[in-house]
């Protein structure tokens, strides 16, 4: 997917200093709504690290992780994973998304959304697609919704964000109602 100079494409290990660098750069911004993180997560080696753990889920077809990387020069600026993946019954995956400080606001985030959920629909058969988001991100609540979640629970103290347990708005989306394959 190309959307104004932008390209989503699968992560690589050559990514491993760019997201560095991107996560550095972010990270006070991305503070109240991400883990507390080890300072060597923002280090290359962290996110070689990080990397290789993806692309060995993504190889037993857990994971589909993408980058969003600047199309001029390649610089990483932002996530988008569906992880979780289940088939058979459940036949769902779960979203999770981060775009860089500087490119919010231009609908690059809702772009990849409606994305993963073609590849969710139209590759791996899923029937649907789940997002979790704190109660006060409204700015990912409104993503989720032009991209067509809608809003079904909200699960008291879900995650361990910024140093506390957080309350999140979870919300989905029906991909297509056919049974789930064989």
């Amino acid at each position: 997917m190309i959307f104004d100079g932008v390209e989503m494409r699968g992560v690589a290990l050559d990514d491993a200093a760019g997201l560095a660098e991107a996560f550095a750069r972010n990270r006070a911004n991305m503070a109240p709504t991400e883990p507390v993180r080890p300072d060597a997560f923002y280090t290359e080696q962290g996110q070689r690290q990080r990397i290789g753990q993806q692309l060995e889920s993504r190889d037993a077809g857990r994971l589909l992780p993408y980058v969003f990387a600047d199309l001029a020069s390649g610089a990483p600026l932002g996530t988008i994973n569906l992880g979780n993946i289940q088939h058979g019954p459940l036949s769902s995956g779960g979203l999770g998304y981060w775009v860089d400080e500087a490119c919010r606001g231009k609908g690059l985030a809702t772009a990849g959304v409606e994305e993963v959920c073609r590849i969710a629909r139209d590759e791996l058969g899923l029937h649907r697609v789940e997002a979790g988001t704190l109660v006060d991100n409204l700015a990912s609540q409104r993503v989720l919704a032009k991209a067509g979640f809608e809003q079904y629970g909200l699960a008291p103290r879900y995650l361990h964000i910024n140093g506390a347990w957080r309350d999140h708005c979870l919300f989905q989306r029906i991909l297509h109602d056919n049974p789930p394959a064989p």
